[in-house]
């Protein structure tokens, strides 16, 4: 069963009120169920979890487990976190040290959603044992980070992979990306991306509000903007016009920033803006109203990533303006979650099809320079 993803792209997976949307209120539990055809029988592929610090870890596991990754461990030194892990997967073996995971040779690939300034560090650990690591984004918090894992991933051969849900966890997202490959708008212009969040202060960590461990708004949230725009546009590499992040109404966290924005210029020329927040209102049903443009020379799109306000929620949509014609095109529950799948074939077979490593550093590398001029000019131009 290790072949190639047959017939998943437009499969129907799950029904629109499926109640795995009930958590898309909240970015941070916000994990989508159903959308991955199994691609490994049961034992083939196995994995543990480890350091479950941020929500994301349990659209990590789902990916995995529905793709047809056995889930054998799980460790975190939070009794609370464990217990929620195990009350969710109880299936799953906790154990009291994360050394039993490392020695545990029978693994591929441990997943974890640490604090995102150990990420790295976590990560080394994993990479040394012999595995590969699957870590939520941002999956650096300086550039130092970032080229210790390089060489450390270049020595060793093993892979580190990143969680950038926001494109690979998304069905309109992950489309647009299928439908841009195949010429629909021509070749790629600017990508415009646009991505609120829900702060949520009360439910928050304190270490959320720490820049030294989240990393900045541009390294943490605009991680997942660079990496889509890489992907649409088919850059390699970019260069930073300008970044700017900054404390616009949050004085009770002084270090959270809760609005950035900058500009990249691709190395194909593609041109690239986000706008990065915290400040989706209680009103709005959905963590955040995601939403990406791009414009290429025979054709644009929008994709509206959660919801089609006044209209649909949950949504997952594209509508798409070609020579020919404009269309809306539904992806929710049709198109699937294909890069789990993709991911652990990747892991077996030593390929890079779900999602490169230079890639995946190279979205880091771009949005921590983003940061660091928006750093450099202390929140004003």
């Amino acid at each position: 069963m290790h072949g190639k993803l047959e017939g998943l792209i437009h499969q129907e997976v799950y029904r629109d009120n499926d109640e795995s949307f009930m958590s898309n209120r909240s970015g941070a539990s916000y994990a989508p169920e159903g959308g991955c055809v199994p691609v490994v029988a049961p034992g083939d592929f196995k994995f543990s979890a480890a350091f479950l610090d941020h929500g994301h870890i349990y659209g990590q596991t789902k990916g995995l487990l529905e793709a047809g990754g056995t889930l054998c461990s799980v460790y975190d030194p939070d009794q609370s976190k464990l217990d929620a892990f195990c009350k969710k997967y109880p299936q799953v073996k906790a154990v009291q040290t994360f050394d039993e995971i490392l020695d545990d040779e029978s693994l591929h690939l441990v997943a974890s959603a640490a604090i995102p300034d150990a990420r790295a560090r976590i990560g080394a650990q994993v990479i040394e044992s012999g595995k590969d690591y699957f870590t939520d984004k941002a999956p650096f918090t300086t550039l130092d980070q970032l080229q210790q894992i390089r060489t450390l991933t270049r020595a060793t051969g093993r892979k580190y992979l990143v969680y950038y849900a926001e494109r690979v966890h998304n069905e309109a997202a992950w489309h647009a990306g299928e439908l841009i490959n195949q010429g629909a708008v021509g070749e790629v212009i600017q990508v415009l991306n646009l991505a609120p969040h829900r702060l949520s202060a009360k439910y928050r960590p304190d270490w959320f509000f720490q820049k030294q461990h989240y990393g900045g708004i541009i390294t943490d949230i605009g991680s997942h903007q660079v990496e889509q725009f890489l992907t649409y546009a088919s850059a390699k590499d970019a260069t930073v016009n300008f970044a700017l992040a900054k404390n616009v109404s949050h004085a009770a966290y002084p270090e959270l920033e809760d609005f950035g924005e900058f500009s990249l210029t691709g190395d194909n020329g593609t041109s690239f803006y986000s706008r990065v927040d915290w400040f989706t209102p209680d009103g709005m049903p959905v963590w955040g109203d995601g939403r990406t443009f791009v414009v290429g020379t025979n054709g644009s799109m929008e994709v509206r990533k959660y919801i089609d306000p006044q209209r649909n929620n949950p949504a997952s949509l594209i509508h798409l303006t070609t020579q020919d014609e404009t269309r809306e095109i539904d992806c929710l529950g049709v198109i699937g979650y294909p890069f789990f799948g993709q991911l652990i074939l990747d892991v077996l077979n030593r390929t890079e099809n779900s999602m490169g490593q230079e890639h995946i550093f190279k979205a880091s590398e771009l949005s921590l320079l983003a940061q660091e001029m928006a750093d450099a000019h202390g929140g004003a131009f």
